[in-house]
């Protein structure tokens, strides 16, 4: 029993943390894309390599959110916002952003935050940690104020001034790492630079003990130093460039208006990241022929390349052209055969298919990679309702309904595919851990 309410504890927090959305999507959440997230990872790994951390078991997601911000809730995620990430000018930014989250992992402060708000014995101490949390995961502050309301200015003060020396801490080890993973330490100086102009009232006017962050100003005289003693030199890194530009143009090119992307891009570009952004921005338009036109050249262009033959898989399946959307996605998966999401995609092209023989296969081995993607989950409830596997279709349902928040559809279809399938099954345990991770967040409210 103890280890199946540990089960179920952890897949409630990992339902919490992976709200998962597809990349067309417009409503905040996470955004997912293999192009784009093995970018990201390139260009952390050295960094995680530099602090001792298992590059294997981190993870960099993007939060589809305007405001220039980043953060940590846990050891094994850093969360970028999409804002942060179209506003930064090169990789050394981006790795310096990272190395400054990264630092408030290996330093312990998470770990101290969560034992703060365990210990908080009053509701103004609750209150504050809260609103920090808040402001910290989506910069909304007047939800953060709602939170915080009643909060006397001494608490405050004090919850703040510790805030304040987690950020300088970081700011010291993430310019080290830099330093190690071979990054010019500059390029922090140059994020801070960015934030400093930024900042809405003149730093004269700004009570130094009333933010969660040291004042821009303070932070840089002192990082200037360490930059300083540092010997690298600020030359830019062409691979790393090159991934953060590939990163950068696609998700732009998905989240800004398709004419935003086709003026700023010439049709005379024949660069791979021109090929894609053109594509992205036309299919969206939708100009569907003359998108795959684009992607078709872009293929040509790398043709190993698995994720630009999982782009054009997918504009070719959302333009319905199934058949071959299945064979862009079999190329792209025979590429990358470790690569949840192509497996994913591939399994949506099979499900427009007028083939289901063996149906579920390949959404489940995109499940055994990666089994906290709830649209993942909802298109292998569909595989599996299709070929007639009711009580699997009913399981993969619950846990797609549980990751996005609702127990209420979750709960009944848990306890279908319990009915149904083998009593101490694998089937049969994944049941049940929804039910007892649904049953723990009704207790919580």
């Amino acid at each position: 029993m103890r280890q199946m309410r540990v089960r179920a504890m952890r897949l409630l927090m990992t339902f919490a943390l992976m709200l998962c959305l597809p990349l067309s999507a417009w409503a905040k959440g996470i955004l997912r894309d293999p192009d784009i997230e093995y970018a990201l990872g390139r260009l952390a790994g050295p960094i995680f390599d530099a602090a001792g951390l298992s590059a294997a078991r981190m993870k960099i997601v993007v939060i589809h959110d305007d405001q220039p911000n980043a953060f940590v809730a846990d050891t094994s995620h850093v969360f970028l916002h999409s804002g942060l990430l179209l506003r930064l000018d090169t990789a050394a930014e981006v790795q310096a952003v990272i190395a400054h989250e990264v630092a408030h992992i290996t330093g312990g402060h998470i770990i101290r935050r969560q034992a703060n708000m365990k210990n908080a014995s009053t509701a103004a101490a609750l209150g504050l940690l809260l609103s920090g949390a808040v402001v910290a995961a989506t910069g909304n502050g007047e939800a953060a104020a709602g939170i915080a309301m009643g909060v006397t200015g001494s608490a405050q003060r004090v919850l703040f001034g510790h805030t304040r020396a987690e950020e300088a801490s970081a700011d010291q080890a993430g310019i080290r790492y830099m330093a190690r993973a071979g990054v010019p330490p500059q390029a922090m100086l140059d994020v801070l630079e960015m934030f400093r102009g930024q900042e809405v009232l003149s730093e004269s006017r700004q009570d130094p003990y009333a933010r969660t962050h040291p004042l821009t100003r303070e932070r840089l005289r002192a990082l200037k130093g360490y930059a300083a003693a540092s010997k690298l030199t600020a030359n830019p890194d062409p691979e790393a460039n090159y991934w953060y530009a590939r990163a950068r143009g696609k998700l732009e090119a998905f989240i800004r208006p398709p004419a935003y992307t086709l003026r700023r891009v010439p049709a005379s570009d024949g660069s791979d990241i021109a090929l894609m952004r053109r594509a992205v921005a036309l299919h969206r338009v939708p100009k569907p022929k003359e998108a795959m036109a684009t992607m078709a050249r872009l293929v040509a262009l790398r043709p190993n390349d698995p994720y630009y033959a999982e782009l054009q898989g997918q504009i070719l399946l959302e333009s319905r052209q199934f058949d071959a959307a299945v064979t862009a996605y079999r190329r792209a998966a025979q590429l990358a055969p470790n690569e949840a999401q192509i497996q994913t995609g591939l399994g949506r092209a099979l499900l427009a298919t007028t083939n289901k023989a063996n149906l579920p296969a390949a959404l489940e081995a995109a499940r055994a990679r990666d089994g906290y993607d709830p649209n993942l989950l909802r298109h292998l409830a569909s595989a599996y309702a299709q070929s007639g596997q009711d009580a699997m279709a009913a399981l993969n349902a619950s846990e797609a309904h549980i990751m996005r928040g609702d127990c209420k559809a979750a709960m009944p279809l848990a306890q279908r595919a319990a009915a149904a399938l083998g009593h101490g099954s694998v089937g049969w345990n994944r049941a049940q851990d929804v039910v007892n991770a649904c049953e723990t967040a009704l207790k919580r409210r």
